[in-house]
This record gives structure tokens, C-alpha cells and sequence, in this order.
């Protein structure tokens, strides 16, 4: 009667057993689950820190890009201008009060290669000036830029109203440049012709008198 007893308990805790056994064994692989989530979410975690952490080298045609670095250097170059001799006509007016510069500057500036009109003699207010200048009318921009680099850059300005020549506008002609040649290069050879480097552009100058000069 006891043995059959004790088979029956023994019976008993192994078809209890069984149960128990899957629990834990699914407990486990739960656990591994997770646990092996945790790893590779901070193995992701660290390599993202690592990528945002350490700044990647970019490179530029001017060298290494530093992160660090307030400023990044750059090479420039400038070009000149390039010079324009056609597409207007240029006239010399005397302002200087010295008889025959005007035609001589006249004829330097075409051997340069301008297109020139006969020179006549300044007038009104700017009748005599003590530095050159050079005026401009619509279209002739450039070219008067170009005329007053030649001769060692001297001011560059819109064509005033009376044209401060003999005639006034109607002795301007075809011409929309206008030299206005003062006792700075009168008489002198043309900058442009002597090799002489170009200065800074001089202020323009208001004229004195109204004296009369020949050509």
C-alpha cells in the first residue's frame, strides 16, 4: 500500500515537472531576447555618438576645411579692366591756356587707338582748368573710362549741361567723349604712350575763369 503510494507521488512530480521546465525555458529566451535588444540598441547608440562626435574632414580647392577655424582664406585674383577704344568718338578741348596741346594730345590719344574729332578749345567756367578731365555722354561710358585710364587716371564724370566748349553742345559734333585737357598734361606726353603706371582717379576739379586759349 506505501509502495503504491510513492508511485503515485513520484508520478505525480514528474507530470508536474514538465510545466515548469517550458516556463523557465521560455522565461529565458524572453530574457535573451531583450537582453540582446539592449546590446544592439547601445552598440547603435555608440556609433552614432562616435559619427556626431568627431567631425569628418571636408576638403575644398583651397586645401583642408578646419571646423575650428573662425575664418576660411580665399584666394582672389583681380583682373583689369579690359581697354575700349571704339564705338565713340573722342574731341580734346584746350583747358590748359597753352596754344597747341590740344592737338597734340589729340594725336597721342589716336595713336593709342581712339577714334578722335578735330580738337577745338574749351569754354565757359571750365575755360581753364588746372587738372584734366574727361566727360561722358550716353553710350560712351566706356570708352571715356578707358580714355581717362590712358591718360593716368583722371576723373571720370557725366557731360554737363552747357557743354564747357566753344559752341557749346553743338561743337561736341559725333564726338560723346569729351577731353577736357588741363595744364596737368598739357604739352606733355600721353601716360599711356610713356609707360608711365596709372595713378588713382582725381576728384573732379571745378574750372577757373573764362579765359579764351587756342588750340
Amino acid at each position: 500500500m506505501s509502495n503504491d503510494n510513492s508511485s503515485r507521488r513520484s508520478i505525480g512530480k514528474s507530470s508536474g515537472g514538465a510545466p515548469m521546465g517550458s516556463t523557465i525555458s521560455i522565461v529565458v529566451a524572453v530574457v535573451a531576447v531583450i537582453m540582446g535588444f539592449v546590446i544592439l540598441k547601445n552598440i547603435t547608440s555608440d556609433s552614432s555618438g562616435d559619427s556626431a562626435g568627431t567631425p569628418s574632414e571636408t576638403t575644398n580647392p583651397l586645401g583642408t576645411f578646419d571646423p575650428n577655424a573662425t575664418t576660411i582664406p580665399l584666394e582672389t585674383t583681380t583682373t583689369a579692366p579690359a581697354m575700349v577704344y571704339t564705338g565713340a568718338t573722342v574731341l580734346v578741348a584746350n583747358a590748359s591756356g597753352i596754344s597747341g596741346t590740344a592737338g597734340q594730345f589729340s594725336k597721342a590719344l589716336g595713336q593709342v587707338g581712339f577714334t578722335m574729332a578735330t580738337p577745338t578749345n574749351a569754354g565757359g567756367a571750365e575755360a581753364k582748368l588746372p587738372v584734366s578731365k574727361v566727360y561722358f555722354l550716353p553710350g560712351g561710358e566706356l570708352v571715356a573710362a578707358s580714355v581717362a585710364k590712358s591718360m593716368g587716371g583722371v576723373a571720370v564724370a557725366a557731360m554737363p549741361t552747357p557743354v564747357p566748349i566753344k559752341d557749346e553742345a553743338a561743337g561736341l559734333g559725333e564726338a560723346t567723349v569729351l577731353v577736357m585737357l588741363g595744364a596737368d598734361l598739357a604739352g606733355k606726353a600721353l601716360p599711356a604712350l610713356a609707360g608711365e603706371p596709372v595713378s588713382t582717379t582725381v576728384p573732379p576739379v571745378t574750372g577757373l575763369g573764362t579765359t579764351t586759349t587756342v588750340l
